[in-house]
């Protein structure tokens, strides 16, 4: 783990944990805290539900009880990204105290429904290139959290693809110009790459409704390999790119975890989505004492990269070492 900025936020977790009795800071938490938790999908899953009870997981250890000193409040769009703008406002209408969001568009509703409740974004690749902060070591205004930077990781997403692939030639990116880390991701990818032989094709999925239609563009394309960004609608349909990346033996890396452990993808290389999760807890807890996001004090956090595989048919010959490098099942 390491962290973008100067050694500010180590600094105000000590502030935190010893400040003196009288400080905001040292203050017992009221059993009315309400924490707003905005996500892209309810924990059907075990992968899911892991990211979930993650963050319960950094709230206990922050010293909070689920049920004495706050309640969760959980809101989820279920694929359908437009429903954000509903659900953050009636987390706003509950007075929340402070607001979790996973992904872009969560944090973009977030944004749009208050600009004094504390938001604390998880999973956000491009925090600055999306207008949620204006630096990761000074983001200013209410918003702050935790970054995967997965516009960071488009050099290592294709050494990956080209060792999976020797000759690669042409790359499929599955994208969602409505998720503004997605589209930053996309761009950069689609500026880089051919530079380095490789073309790229663009899967865009806007909508549900896109799914099928994106589909057909991967199969005239004929990719040798396929990139996911997770995007809310894509996240939702992971089932379904995986089916037909199976049927296609087009092999699939992403930057989401959860999503080779729920065999949607055959890799991934990107930050522990839990270990995200477990740390916005930090946030919450920094928040609610402070009584707002000091934007010059609570620096955005950057986790290290991790890999994953599963084996969807191929040989193990076929999996780069970086994927082979974190747990593998078989």
């Amino acid at each position: 783990m390491r962290l973008i900025g100067f050694a500010v936020c180590p600094a105000l977790l000590m502030a935190v944990a010893f400040a003196a009795p009288s400080s905001a800071f040292a203050q017992a938490p009221k059993p009315s805290s309400v924490v707003g938790y905005l996500g892209i999908s309810a924990p059907t899953t075990p992968s899911v539900a892991r990211l979930l009870d993650a963050f319960r997981l950094g709230l206990r250890e922050a010293g909070w009880i689920e049920g004495r000193t706050l309640r969760i409040e959980l809101r989820w769009s279920e694929g359908r990204p437009e429903r954000f703008t509903e659900l953050a406002r009636e987390l706003v209408q509950l007075k929340a105290d402070v607001i979790v969001t996973a992904g872009s568009q969560a944090t973009q509703a977030a944004k749009e429904a208050s600009t004094t409740i504390p938001i604390v974004f998880v999973g956000v690749g491009n925090p600055i290139g999306a207008g949620f902060v204006a630096s990761l070591a000074r983001p200013g205004g209410n918003v702050t959290g935790v970054t995967n930077q997965f516009s960071d990781l488009n050099g290592k997403w294709l050494q990956i693809a080209r060792e999976a692939v020797p000759g690669l030639r042409r790359v499929a990116i599955l994208w969602s110009p409505a998720d503004q880390s997605s589209a930053v991701s996309f761009k950069e990818a689609q500026e880089s790459y051919p530079a380095h032989g490789v073309k790229v094709i663009s899967a865009a999925v806007r909508s549900p409704e896109d799914v099928d239609g994106v589909f057909d563009v991967l199969s005239r394309g004929r990719p040798d390999f396929l990139m996911v960004h997770p995007s809310p609608v894509i996240f939702f349909h992971r089932q379904r790119v995986a089916e037909f990346a199976l049927r296609h033996r087009l092999p699939t890396s992403t930057g989401q975890r959860g999503m080779v452990e729920d065999d949607s993808m055959m890799m991934s290389y990107g930050p522990d989505a839990a270990d995200l999760f477990r740390r916005a807890a930090v946030y919450v807890d920094i928040s609610k004492h402070a009584g707002r996001v000091n934007g010059e004090s609570i620096v955005v956090e950057q986790l290290a990269a991790r890999s994953s595989a599963h084996l969807l048919g191929w040989t193990t010959a076929r999996i780069p070492r970086y994927a082979l490098g974190g747990e593998r099942r078989s």
